[in-house]
């Protein structure tokens, strides 16, 4: 086995005792608030995310002047490593509740920590119906609740150094509840991007908080065209910081 294969091995083994360790303590916890604590567990789930970027050598780097919003949001990024799920997670989005694929829940640790967070569990593209009742659920919660939410337009990850074919979930739900759209773009220089695997390098990941879009005024008539437009913002500034 190479230095770089037993690395990955040996940080993966440690980040898997980690979130099994951080799960173990949540659930007791759980049920003394009765599994209703969720900023709570949003905050021992941000710092096992720092823990687990820390044992990597990832640093993360905010470029967040204005600060993120104190108002319902929807944010969305762009998807192109396993890295993004601990960076979000490690940035702290205030209130914030996440989409996941149900297929995570997997890997039971994992699938435990997001279930107490409050995360929808998606299922593919092919299942139609249950993604429109999955998605027609979560907005009556987040209407009830008035929390943020975050959901990767792109649905996987894309790691062809492209942006992908965006999704209209997101856009939708933007309308829905009439919440402005804040997106973060997300650096991750190809030396240390573990792309869909585990075996990140230490570096540093620049997250740039762009300008939030308002969708007071969009309609669900105009949702594919909303989409694309806030799909071509990505595109740009993709290519901008491909030169930066």
């Amino acid at each position: 086995m190479t230095r770089a294969k037993a690395r990955a091995a040996l940080l993966a083994f440690a980040s898997g005792l980690l979130m099994t360790a951080t799960a173990l303590l949540l659930l007791p916890i759980g049920a003394i608030t009765l599994f209703r604590a969720r900023r709570l567990y949003a905050r021992v789930a941000t710092l096992l995310s720092r823990t687990i970027l820390a044992l990597y050598g990832v640093r993360v780097r905010m470029h967040n002047e204005p600060g993120f919003p104190s108002t319902q949001t929807v944010y969305i990024s762009n998807h192109s490593s396993s890295l993004d799920l601990f960076v979000l997670v490690a940035i702290g989005l205030p209130n914030c509740r996440f989409f996941l694929s149900g297929f995570l829940r997997k890997l039971v640790p994992l699938g435990i920590i997001s279930w107490m967070m409050g995360t929808f569990f998606t299922v593919p593209q092919e299942f139609r119906e249950e993604r429109r009742r999955i998605f027609t659920r979560a907005g009556e919660t987040l209407k009830r609740t008035g929390e943020s939410v975050y959901l990767s337009p792109e649905g996987g990850r894309i790691t062809d150094g492209t942006i992908g074919r965006f999704n209209k979930g997101a856009f939708h739900l933007a309308t829905v509840l009439r919440a402005s759209i804040v997106p973060l773009y997300f650096r991750i220089p190809p030396a240390m991007d573990p792309g869909r695997g585990l075996n990140a390098r230490p570096g540093t990941v620049d997250v740039y908080v762009l300008p939030a879009i308002p969708t007071t005024e969009w309609s669900e008539a105009r949702v594919v065209e909303n989409k694309e437009r806030v799909r071509d913002l990505f595109v740009r500034t993709h290519q901008e910081m491909r030169w930066a």
